[in-house]
């Protein structure tokens, strides 16, 4: 079985068939300031998607998750911003991980059960995916730098 890292690696080249979305070279301030941009704008899209799902679709459930998840990345990657040591940034960027990988989950779902078209999955999905591999490329560097 594929670690999370190599699945959302393989996933985010053959799902966005754009390679080098992005620059994720230079110093770890560099990738948060990149990362909180990136969550920030994923956190808004979803709570746009998530108002739109419960006003014309009449579904809340799903919604309801993937708003949690979806606006949960950003959140944790600011707190990252103030940890009070490596381990407590590694916990929180992990966790950041997971409520990205969760999110494709939810996005994934959405558009199999035709609650989202092919363009709005594709927007929203890219993002994610960006999101999953900075984020992953943060704790294994933060993970490596800890060790030395």
């Amino acid at each position: 079985m594929e670690n999370l890292v190599d699945y959302h690696t393989k996933r985010l080249y053959e799902l966005t068939a754009r390679g080098g979305l992005l620059s994720i070279a230079g110093n770890c301030d560099m990738k948060k300031n990149i990362i909180r941009e990136k969550t920030y704008a994923f956190a808004v899209l979803i709570v746009k998607l998530c108002r739109k799902l419960q006003e014309e679709k009449k579904e809340y459930v799903i919604s309801r998750q993937l708003k949690k998840s979806g606006t949960a990345p950003g959140a944790l990657v600011r707190e990252a911003d103030q940890a009070e040591s490596k381990r407590d940034f590694i916990h929180k960027m992990s966790i950041a991980l997971k409520e990205a990988d969760e999110s494709d989950y939810w996005l994934n779902i959405l558009h199999d059960t035709n609650y989202i078209n092919k363009e709005e999955f594709d927007k929203h999905i890219g993002l994610c995916l960006e999101i999953i591999k900075i984020l992953t490329t943060i704790v294994k560097s933060a993970k490596t730098s800890l060790r030395v």
